[in-house]
Parts: structure tokens; C-alpha cells; sequence
């Protein structure tokens, strides 16, 4: 029983996209809202943009990521389980998983964003994710949220795991600013403490901004921890 077949008063492409999520609402103007972003709604008086959607569903991804990774990896320590929650929370995971679920043309778009190819943009497709699964989890409780996370992104995460020790994170910052239009990032070394026993500070800047700090024993370990600590920021 499909969900245009219940409900023919809702849009047809609202239904492609609940077919693509694997979930259909109760109520579709929780949907709907998910797809507004604020430039649309800057143009259209008196819609809701996506943005207080998309707070809840950062919330409730994170932890049901966590949940799934701590019950299902239960071989992996904290650090790799940080490291592969990150793996699949970020801009960029999320931005490609949007397009692989056809987000994209669904995002309501005010005309200029829509002329700069808003509907790519990797922020505006990973915060209308978030937006989607905070509108699921509002629609349907935590188990639809959950359901729609295991079944989008677990496939994901049994993924990374095969390959957490060959993470990069100075090329994960590489592949986030340039999705982001930023430039390529530098790395700014400080060293301190006697020559048997230094201490490297690498401080990892974009655009002349300083967006990560790492310290390590060596260069390579204080710039992986800067660029580390960036890849978050600008997730």
C-alpha cells in the first residue's frame, strides 16, 4: 500500500522522496518543512525554514550513530569509535548520502540559491538531511528515526569500519574545504622543549583562518590532530 494510494491530497514528489527514505509521515507538512531552506522562506512570508528541524535531527543522529556503533562494533575502543562516528557525521558523508537518496531537487530554494546550484551545495543538502531525520523522529517516534538511520547509514558505517586505520584526516580536511569552495588548507608548525623531547603545536588554517589545533611528538601527529580537530569544526 503505497503512501500516494492513502494520502492523495499529498504531493506526488513528497512521495518519492518518503519511498526513498523508507518512511512515510502521518503528517507531510512536517516533510515539507524539513525541505524549506531559509532562503526560501526569506521569499515566501510566513513559511518555517528547515534550521530548527535540522538542530533536532544533528541530536538525534548523533545518537543513535553512537548507539549502533557501541552495540554493533563492540571490538572497537573509544578512539575508533569516535573515529568512525565522524566518518559517517560529517558535511560531506552526509551531503553524498543525501544525493544518493535523490534530497537534492526536493529542497525548497529561494531563486538566487537556486541559481547557485543550492541543491549541491554540501551544508544545504547535509542540514536538509538532518532537517528530513529530525521531522521522522517528530513524525514517528525514535524507533522510525532509528530505523531510518540503521537502514540509510548503517551499510555506511559496516563500511568504515573495514577501513578505520587507513583514516586521513589531513585529507578528509583536504576533501571538506574544497566541497565547502575554501581553499586548501596549510599547516602552521610551532615546536617547543628540549631536542630529545619535543613538542610539536600544529595549528591547521584556511582562508587565513586558524579552524583546528593538534599537539603530538612529531609534526605528523600535531598536524593530524589539527587537521582532526578542523574536520569537526567545519562538519
Amino acid at each position: 500500500m503505497t503512501a500516494a494510494a492513502e494520502r492523495p491530497d499529498v504531493d506526488p514528489e513528497l512521495t518519492e522522496l518518503e519511498d526513498s527514505i523508507g518512511y512515510s509521515f502521518e503528517d507531510p507538512a512536517l516533510l515539507r518543512r524539513a525541505l524549506a531552506h531559509r532562503s526560501w522562506c526569506a521569499e515566501t512570508p510566513g513559511e518555517l525554514s528547515n534550521e530548527r528541524l535540522e538542530f533536532l535531527g544533528d541530536a538525534v543522529l548523533g545518537w543513535i550513530v553512537a548507539d549502533i556503533s557501541y552495540r554493533r562494533f563492540d571490538q572497537l575502543p573509544e578512539g575508533l569509535l569516535t573515529d568512525l562516528r565522524k566518518s559517517v557525521v560529517n558535511a560531506v558523508a552526509l551531503a553524498e548520502l543525501a544525493q544518493d537518496i535523490g534530497l537534492g531537487p526536493h529542497i525548497l530554494l529561494g531563486r538566487g540559491e537556486a541559481a547557485a546550484g543550492g541543491a549541491e551545495k554540501p551544508s544545504i543538502l547535509s542540514d536538509a538531511f538532518e532537517a528530513v531525520l529530525g521531522a521522522v523522529y517528530l513524525d514517528g517516534g525514535e524507533e522510525a528515526a532509528f530505523a531510518m538511520v540503521e537502514r540509510l547509514i548503517g551499510p555506511r558505517m559496516s563500511h568504515s569500519v573495514e577501513r578505520l586505520d587507513q583514516l586521513d584526516h589531513k585529507t578528509q580536511l583536504q576533501e571538506l574545504s574544497a566541497r565547502a569552495g575554501r581553499g586548501a588548507p596549510e599547516y602552521r608548525i610551532t615546536a617547543s622543549g628540549p631536542d630529545h623531547a619535543k613538542e610539536f603545536v600544529a595549528h591547521a588554517v584556511i582562508d587565513g583562518e586558524i579552524v583546528g589545533v593538534g599537539t603530538g611528538r612529531s609534526k605528523k601527529m600535531a598536524e593530524q590532530g589539527a587537521a582532526a580537530e578542523a574536520c569537526d569544526a567545519l562538519s
